[in-house]
């Protein structure tokens, strides 16, 4: 399996030697901040029920998590946009190397970003993915479970200065952080693993792996727990 975390840290590279010193260094100092601070507080746990929701999806029809989870659990992939390489790489490895084991586990694959329908298509035409890509306006759902974050003032004027405009790619400066949750049919999250450096995102064989335990498709009864241990 190819390893996102190895082809992150060339993208890292390439970007911090393509770009001016003042602005890789703003970016990199907001990296590690999130590294050192760490995860949030209040982001939605294993073992947690969540409610309903319905979002757009890519050609703008409505899509309700109880459609999504009818035939069994879904990995929810939250990215912050098709203008991320970082989102572009995890969506690209997901699609070849974590679609094609799906089906043994009666499961499906699920894309949630801040961007809006139309650019939504455009993000999932241009990966050519084969799963369903939905929107997330104001990042809303994002921020009920806990990863929705807006950049640092520095940050935005960094991107700003490199000509990404949030407010035009994503209609809203509002992101997720990119997060993997696998929810059962339920509703029930059963693993959940936000990444609060952008640069870093979920391994194919860590999604694989927590599937696995879970035991096969269909719904997974919920365990009687309280501190969201699995």
């Amino acid at each position: 399996m190819t390893s996102i975390a190895g082809r992150a840290a060339e993208i890292s590279a390439a970007t911090a030697s393509q770009i001016p010193s003042v602005l890789a260094r703003a970016l990199a100092e907001d990296q590690r901040g999130w590294r050192e601070r760490g995860e949030p507080d209040g982001i939605v746990g294993r073992g947690e029920r969540i409610d309903d929701f319905t979002l757009p999806d890519a050609p703008g029809s409505p899509v309700t998590l109880e459609e999504i989870v009818a035939d069994g659990p879904a990995v929810v992939v939250f990215y912050r946009g098709g203008w991320c390489p970082y989102c572009n790489l995890a969506l690209r490895t997901y699609q070849a190397e974590l679609l094609p084991e799906l089906a043994r586990y009666g499961a499906r694959l699920v894309a949630i970003s801040p961007q809006n329908p139309d650019q939504s298509l455009s993000t999932s035409e241009k990966a050519g993915l084969s799963f369903t890509v939905l929107s997330d306006p104001g990042a809303a759902l994002a921020y009920r479970l806990g990863i929705g974050f807006i950049s640092a003032p520095e940050v935005l004027r960094a991107q700003s200065a490199l000509g990404l405009d949030l407010t035009k790619v994503n209609a809203t400066v509002d992101l997720p952080l990119p997060t993997v949750l696998i929810i059962d049919s339920d509703r029930t999250v059963r693993f959940v693993d936000p990444c609060a450096d952008y640069t870093t995102r979920t391994e194919v064989h860590a999604i694989l792996g927590a599937l696995e335990r879970l035991g096969g498709a269909g719904h997974i009864p919920a365990p009687a727990i309280s501190d969201g241990a699995p």
